[in-house]
């Protein structure tokens, strides 16, 4: 994995922790390892402080816990923690979708439907770094048009949980997506707010089961239940 030039930065805490993130969730950084303040700020070129308080934030959402006189250890993901996530980010982001499809715009639609040329582009390139930014602008102008503040900020700290970058490597799911973006398009189109609702839902969750398989089987989820939602 290529390590983002973190120097060249002034905000830097986030992109320690979505560094720290993505190597948990790709398996960089194992259930009981270690993770050592002083040598990833080495590593990344930056002073501890940044690191510090990524190790922090990670802590409050509970993928690591700190331990006297020994650090910070990363904690077991399961597959219940895997879909919790996903149920969650299903009825938040199908409200949202719902509003959006009340509220949108014939700009942010035009706006949409080029991220989403973009994003189809970027899977036909095997571009994952460019499908995993594009697939998160194409959600996030949804939950933009959908005027709800405080629940965009709900969903986009729900989000932290969810190991977004991995989802490119998942056998079928680049294919899967596109058809449930395609759906979620239509529904805005026609301004069906209960469309768009399940769309999105079915979706954000959906993922569940094939991400808690990959995960699996790369050893990062330590059990292979995923509950469904009730």
């Amino acid at each position: 994995m290529t390590v983002p030039d973190f120097a060249a930065r002034t905000q830097l805490s986030d992109d320690v922790a979505r560094l720290i993130r993505t190597r948990i969730f790709d398996g960089g950084y194992a259930a009981g390892s270690y993770i050592r303040l002083d040598q990833l700020a080495a590593e990344l070129g930056i002073s501890v402080t940044p690191v510090r308080e990524a190790l922090f934030a990670l802590r409050a959402e509970g993928l690591i816990a700190q331990q006297p006189h020994r650090g910070f250890v990363v904690l077991p993901v399961t597959g219940r923690d895997v879909a919790d996530v996903a149920n969650v980010q299903g009825y938040v982001g199908g409200e949202l979708a719902a509003r959006a499809a009340v509220n949108i715009t014939d700009d942010q639609l035009r706006e949409l439907k080029q991220i989403q040329a973009e994003l189809e582009e970027a899977y036909a390139g095997a571009d994952n770094d460019r499908t995993v930014r594009l697939n998160h602008e194409f959600h996030r102008a949804i939950n933009v048009a959908a005027d709800s503040p405080k629940l965009a900020q709900l969903m986009s700290q729900i989000t932290r949980y969810a190991p977004e970058s991995v989802f490119p490597a998942i056998e079928g799911w680049p294919e899967q997506s596109m058809r449930d973006h395609r759906r979620i398009l239509s529904a805005l189109k026609k301004h069906d707010d209960e469309l768009a609702r399940a769309a999105m839902s079915q979706h954000l969750a959906a993922g569940a089961v094939p991400l808690i398989e990959h995960l699996a089987a790369r050893g990062v989820v330590v059990d292979g239940s995923h509950p469904t939602s009730g």
